[in-house]
């Protein structure tokens, strides 16, 4: 169990998905856990007209024995961050863990079509929402990290560096501009902060079983299974527990700073601290990808990478 008493955390984009889950597993091990979103129960949701809000997170923060606090933020916005991180300094005095998941430019995105053909205001709001909030974030939030000592910066991303070297099949320019850029983002990062106390490092989870995409298959996740039917290389979807035990983990090692510039995947997180997904499996999605390609495979073959 990862051992997180008396850090603050901050998650950047924790309203959901794999943003969500790592923000309950941080306060599970004994963080606080500050999270921001643009969606409330008060404002209403954001551009990507979602239900799930940051008190909702919250309240998952504390059914798992953790504590923390919610902050509308939008982090295009360097106003509007800057007083995050004065109101984090004020409040508790230190910041040590920060995990920039901010994104929501899914919505953006024009599969299969070339920059020319692409929306040009679409995928320009992608690229300030993948990559200007980090780039605002960490800036603004790095300073606190700095004085507080030992820390993580975690970059969620989606892919490891050997599939982000490559143009991602049918991804679009934009799409593949923002995953591609985390890794010059902690590689940057890992030299600006070479012999300084905070470690950038970034994380990527498999094939995620968001809300959205459980949505979309028409499962839940406790059903999800079902979708395998139709979609057998579903099989080797994961849950957002799995990547967010590991950043948990992550975060409570003193020697985290040996992964720094790195991208790490789930499994391989899982692997070094020895966790499991909620059904105690091990998936390791980019390794089936990597091995066999994007294509889908067969349950006999999904196997092998759980």
């Amino acid at each position: 169990m990862a051992d997180l008493d008396g850090r603050v955390a901050l998650v950047a984009g924790g309203t959901r998905g794999a943003g969500r889950a790592v923000a309950v597993e941080l306060g599970r091990a004994g963080a606080h856990v500050v999270v921001t979103g643009r969606s409330t129960r008060a404002d209403g949701p954001s551009d990507m007209d979602r239900p799930e809000t940051i008190e909702g997170t919250l309240d998952r923060v504390r059914a798992a024995g953790g504590q923390g606090s919610a902050v509308r933020v939008d982090h295009e916005r360097p106003d509007e961050v800057a007083a995050l991180v004065a109101r984090i300094e004020a409040e508790h005095g230190r910041l040590d863990v920060l995990v920039n998941d901010v994104f929501g430019g899914d919505r953006y995105a024009q599969w299969g079509r070339p920059l020319w053909e692409h929306d040009l205001e679409g995928g320009l709001r992608m690229l300030r929402m993948g990559v200007d909030t980090h780039i605002v974030t960490s800036a603004l939030a790095l300073p606190l990290m700095l004085r507080t000592g030992r820390g993580l910066l975690v970059e969620m991303t989606d892919g490891t560096s050997e599939v982000n070297r490559q143009v991602r099949p049918g991804g679009g320019f934009f799409y593949d501009f923002v995953k591609g850029s985390v890794d010059r983002f902690v590689t940057s990062l890992a030299a600006e902060l070479l012999d300084r106390p905070v470690t950038p490092v970034g994380v990527t989870p498999g094939w995620l079983r968001s809300e959205r995409m459980l949505e979309g298959f028409g499962v839940t996740e406790e059903t999800w299974r079902d979708a395998c039917v139709e979609a057998p290389g579903f099989a080797i979807s994961e849950s957002p527990a799995y990547v967010a035990r590991g950043v948990a983990a992550l975060a409570a090692d003193p020697g985290h700073a040996r992964f720094a510039g790195r991208v790490l995947t789930a499994r391989q997180l899982a692997d070094t601290y020895g966790h499991t997904d909620t059904d105690g499996s091990r998936p390791d999605c980019w390794g089936l990808i990597g091995d066999h390609g994007w294509e889908d495979q067969p349950p006999e073959v999904v196997a092998g990478y759980r």
